[in-house]
C-alpha cells in the first residue's frame, strides 16, 4: 500500500499559501463535490489572458485542499492556454489516462497525486479545483472573444 499522506500534500493542506480572499479578482467560480462535501471559490486575476493572480476559499478534505494549493501554484503567471493544458494534465493523470513521466512533467509538485489514480473514491477530491478552473478558463476565453 501507498502513502498518499506524503510531506508535500500534508504541508499544502496545514499551511496553503493561497486559501485568501482576492480582492482585485476579475473571475469566479463556484466548485463542489456532491459525494463528500468539499467545497471550493476560485478567483482569478486575469491580465490579457495571463492568470496573474489567484485564490481559494473554502473548506474539504486534505487531499482537495491541497490539490488546489498546489493547481495555483501552477497557474501564476500562466497563459490560459497553458493553464487548460495542465488541467488536461492533471485530470488525465489522476485518472489513469495519461502515465507517460515526460508528457506529466509540466505537472512538478502536483505529480504528488499520480497515486491516486489507485483510490477511485478520492479521484474527485483531486479534481475538483482543476474542473473548477477549466471552467473559469473556458468562460474567460468566451468573454474575450
Amino acid at each position: 500500500m501507498f502513502n498518499l499522506y506524503n510531506e508535500i500534500l500534508t504541508e499544502h493542506n496545514r499551511h496553503p499559501n493561497n486559501k485568501c480572499s482576492l480582492a482585485d479578482a476579475t473571475h469566479h467560480q463556484h466548485g463542489i463535490n456532491p459525494n463528500c462535501g468539499d467545497e471550493i471559490t476560485l478567483s482569478l486575476k486575469l491580465n490579457n489572458n495571463i492568470i496573474e493572480d489567484a485564490s481559494f476559499q473554502g473548506s474539504g478534505c486534505a487531499i482537495s485542499q491541497a490539490s488546489t494549493d498546489i493547481m495555483i501554484d501552477l497557474m501564476l503567471d500562466q497563459p490560459v492556454d497553458k493553464a487548460k493544458e495542465l488541467c488536461r494534465l492533471f485530470i488525465g493523470m489522476v485518472q489513469g489516462t495519461i502515465t507517460d513521466e515526460k508528457e506529466l512533467a509540466p505537472l512538478d509538485e502536483a505529480l504528488t497525486f499520480k497515486n491516486i489514480s489507485k483510490m477511485p473514491a478520492r479521484v474527485k477530491c483531486a479534481v475538483l479545483s482543476w474542473h473548477t478552473m477549466e471552467t473559469i478558463l473556458d468562460k474567460a476565453l468566451q468573454n474575450s472573444q
